[in-house]
């Protein structure tokens, strides 16, 4: 919860969809935050993303 809250992610819910996917374990918090800092990629955008491989191939749809 602190890796995301530092990074500036949200919970809010804008409609019907929630605030859409975050990561539920410490392991997968770690992979994102493995994958922005070996690609560049903004922490926020790691850590909403879904596929850690979409995040190292530089294919996030954000």
């Amino acid at each position: 919860m602190t890796a995301l809250l530092n990074a500036g992610v949200t919970f809010h819910s804008g409609c019907c969809d929630g605030p859409g996917w975050r990561p539920r374990t410490p392991r997968e918090v770690r992979e994102r935050l493995a994958a922005a800092a070996g690609t560049g990629v903004p922490l926020s955008v790691a850590l909403t993303t879904v596929d850690v491989d979409e995040l190292r191939s530089g294919q996030t749809s954000r």
